[in-house]
Parts: structure tokens; C-alpha cells; sequence
């Protein structure tokens, strides 16, 4: 049992999960999963293909033939987070393949570590599979590598990420995603439905829709629709969304950007029939109108807060979190001061917060009045302080209430659970150490809140 702490990385997926033994003579491969959600759908989307070509996958470095390390190269210490694990890789392993989204700076890798293998860009599926086949041939054996139907998943049984996009129209100037994973290309609808629907048949409770800008599905596609059970949804979040809570599972929405047609999917949220939490991601980043112009985002923070109470309006549990960069180059006191200010009004459920960094490749970097090292992490003490002291006074408020939960985990301890104000690694944890023994991971039940803290609440089953 543990508790989250307060500077959790806001962007970082859950510890990928690999397990299953080889058969004699079956080809082994190890794979080392960092960065965001998008990135673990990147690596089962990879294992899952390899597993139908007769890999088996390694849990460890020793028992793999070859390791894959899928990176991540949104800021520069994750990019010396990668560079590191890569260099691990090479140590206990020593035949390593590098994709993700710092290979599209193989030169840069390859300068620290020569002796990989190959490099291949984001989603370069195909190159991954080529590189693995010259390094390790397959070798399958169609009576006994069979494949789940689910395909390979690195999260617990009971959640899955469901990625409905790539890539990304915005051009803000401290982000290189654009660059790395291109324009925005969204799946068809029935496609994403049918991967929905073989994961809840499979088990899963729980499906989290990812994308680097969810609000924006479907736009490249003119929101065409697409024959669905009768039906025929459109290539938009709000039709999805609502096909998606059809199936019976909790669906939780991230990385929305506050359009105006956001609107229409509060009152899926509002109603518990929908399948659709009252829960909304959205990345704010700051508050500042010149802090946002210089980011090159939308400056109307004014109008954001009118949102926010249009949303509450409507469904009056919605639980938002959002993300924030303090530090920005040319901020100043009053800026970042507007930011604290509009964090009391918004009162955000939840709230993760990067310090500035400059990444190569972003215009962000030649921006003049970069801050200070002392002053970004005043300022990011400062903010968490405040994200702490809301955060507290809105548990505080749950306490004698009864509220739905995931179980997430069982141990001697306690029940580790998920409410639905809560998405699994950047939230927050309820926990049941009373009459806990029967409850299994995926079980959603009633809980009592008996105790809250600053991050996390204690309870009983009701």
C-alpha cells in the first residue's frame, strides 16, 4: 500500500507489466516502456505483433535475446532518462533496439550509445519488427503461440488505454510533439469501437481514451461516420464517447482542450447511466493571457473559468485535472502570481505541474527572459502548496459520503482503489484496510469515506 506523492510526473504512464514463459528453443524479447500512456499503447501495439509471430516476452533483461527500449523525448531529462535506459539495456543485455519518440534523433543516440542495434522514429512499427527479425529470426510454432484476443497489454487486467489519434495540429512553441509524431490523424470510429469492445470482453473495467488532443478526434476526417451496430457515429468525441459508455465500462476522458463543443459531453457525464465518468483532463498549462501568448496557446483564461462553472453547471461532481508549466521563459512575478490566483477560483480537483525546460527543437528556447533555476522551483513549490491546500479542502469535503471505486490492488494491508475522480498513476488512491480479504483488482463497489489527506482518502465498503 502506498500513498501518491505530491510531485508525481504528470505525464508518466504506469510500469509497464510483462510476464509468461518461453517455450524451449522460442525466440525472447525484453522491452523497457517509458513515457506517456500513448507511448505504452506504442509498445503492446509492438509485443502484440511480435507474440503473433512466435516471440515470446521477457520480464527480464537476462532471460531476452534482444531488448526493445521504447523512449520518450518530450523534455530534456526525458530524453537523459532514456539515454540512460539505454544504457542499461546495452549493460545486462547488451543487443538493444531504440524506437519511440527520441528516435527521430538517432545521430543523438547513437553518439552516447554506438553500439545499438537500430533506431527507429514514433509508430514506425514496421521498422521495429524489421529490426528485431534481423537480430533475433522468429521462429513460431502456430500449435502453441497463441495470441490473447485482447493482443498484449502492459496495464493490469482491469484498465486499458485506448488510443484513438495521433499526432497533433497545435503549434506551441515549448512542445516538439508535432514535429516527432506529426499532424493529427485520427482512427476510424468503428475501429476504435471494435478494440473497445474486445477489451471489456476480455475483462477490462475500465478504458482510458488518450490522444495528444482528444477534442480535436475526427477532425481530419470531416467527422465521417461509420456503420456501428445499427448505428452510424461520427469520427467525434462526443459520438464516441457516447457509443464507448454503451459497453458497460468506465470510460475516462484525457487530454481534452476546452472547445466549445466540450459542452456537449458534460451531460453524458452527468448522467451514471452513460458509462462515461465525470472526470475531464484538460491541458490548461497557465493561466497569464501573455504567458499563454507567449506559449503560442489560447489566451483567454477569463473565458476558461466561465467554462469550468458551464461544466460544474451541468454536472456538479465533474472532477477536473490539468497540467501547468511555471517558469516559462519571460514570466514574471504578477504572471505567475495570476496563475495562483485563477488556481484558487478554478479549484481543480486535480493538478500535476512541470518546471520549464528547454527541449531541442523548440522555438520556446531562443524566447528571451528565461527564469531562473532558484526561482522555477520557488515558484513550483509554491504552486504545489497551494494545488495541495484545494485539493485537501475538496477531499476534506467527501468525507461521509458514499462513493463508487476501482480496485486497483489487494494486499496484507489494505485494498488499494481508484474513485472516479481518479485516473491510475497521476491521481489519487482510496484505500479500504477494513474488510478488504474478499475484494480482487477490478472489482467496482461502494465505498464510505471515513478519512481524508491531502492527495488520498480512507473508507469502508458500504
Amino acid at each position: 500500500m502506498s500513498t501518491n506523492p505530491p510531485d508525481l510526473r504528470p505525464d508518466i504512464a504506469p510500469a509497464a507489466r510483462l510476464g509468461g514463459h518461453a517455450r524451449p528453443g522460442q525466440p525472447t524479447i525484453g522491452m523497457v516502456s517509458l513515457g506517456c500512456p500513448k507511448a505504452l499503447v506504442d509498445s503492446e501495439r509492438i509485443l502484440t505483433r511480435l507474440r503473433a509471430e512466435g516471440y515470446a516476452i521477457s520480464p527480464d533483461y537476462a532471460g531476452a535475446d534482444a531488448v526493445i527500449v521504447n523512449t520518450c523525448g518530450f523534455l530534456d531529462s526525458a530524453k537523459a532518462e532514456s539515454l540512460e535506459a539505454i544504457g542499461e539495456a546495452l549493460a545486462e543485455n547488451g543487443r538493444v533496439i531504440v524506437t519511440g519518440c527520441l528516435g527521430a534523433e538517432p545521430d543523438h543516440i547513437r553518439q552516447h550509445h554506438p553500439r545499438i542495434l537500430a533506431v527507429t522514429g514514433p509508430h514506425q512499427y514496421e521498422q521495429v519488427l524489421d529490426a528485431v527479425h534481423v537480430a533475433v529470426p522468429p521462429s513460431p510454432d502456430p500449435f502453441v503461440d497463441l495470441l490473447p484476443e485482447t493482443g498484449v497489454k502492459l496495464t493490469p487486467r482491469h484498465y486499458s488505454y485506448l488510443k484513438i489519434s495521433e499526432g497533433c495540429n497545435h503549434k506551441c512553441r515549448f512542445c516538439i510533439i508535432p514535429d516527432m509524431r506529426g499532424r493529427l490523424v485520427s482512427r476510424r470510429a468503428d475501429s476504435v469501437l471494435r478494440e473497445a469492445e474486445r477489451l471489456v470482453g476480455a475483462g477490462v473495467r475500465e478504458l482510458l481514451v488518450i490522444s495528444q488532443d482528444t477534442s480535436a478526434y475526427g477532425l481530419d476526417r470531416k467527422h465521417e461516420r461509420a456503420p456501428w451496430k445499427g448505428r452510424n457515429p461520427r469520427s467525434h468525441i462526443t459520438d464516441l464517447a457516447h457509443e464507448l459508455g454503451r459497453l458497460g465500462a468506465w470510460i475516462r476522458l484525457h487530454y481534452i482542450y476546452p472547445y466549445p463543443h466540450v459542452r456537449e459531453l458534460v451531460p453524458l457525464m452527468a448522467d451514471p447511466a452513460s458509462g462515461v465518468l465525470p472526470y475531464l483532463d484538460v491541458p490548461f498549462q497557465h493561466a497569464h493571457p501573455a504567458t499563454l501568448g507567449r506559449m503560442a496557446r489560447p489566451a483567454a483564461a477569463a473565458k476558461t473559468l466561465e467554462e469550468i462553472a458551464a461544466w460544474r453547471a451541468i454536472c456538479p461532481d465533474l472532477a477536473l485535472r490539468s497540467t501547468f508549466i511555471v517558469g516559462y521563459p519571460g514570466e514574471t512575478e504578477a504572471e505567475f502570481q495570476t496563475l495562483l490566483d485563477w488556481l484558487d477560483e478554478a479549484q481543480l480537483d486535480r493538478v500535476g505541474c512541470f518546471q520549464y525546460e528547454n527541449v531541442a527543437g523548440a522555438r520556446s528556447n531562443a524566447l528571451p527572459g528565461h527564469v531562473a533555476a532558484d526561482v522555477k522551483q520557488d515558484r513550483w513549490e509554491r504552486f504545489m502548496e497551494r494545488a495541495q491546500a484545494v485539493s485537501a479542502a475538496k477531499l476534506a469535503a467527501r468525507v461521509g459520503r458514499t462513493v463508487r471505486a476501482i480496485v486497483d490492488d489487494v494486499d496484507a494491508q489494505a485494498a488499494t482503489c481508484r474513485t472516479m475522480a481518479d485516473a491510475p498513476e497521476i491521481d489519487g488512491n482510496l484505500f479500504i484496510d477494513t474488510g478488504f480479504e474478499t475484494l480482487k483488482p477490478g472489482d467496482i463497489v461502494s465505498v464510505q469515506v471515513d478519512e481524508a489527506g491531502d492527495y488520498d482518502l480512507w473508507g469502508r465498503l458500504a
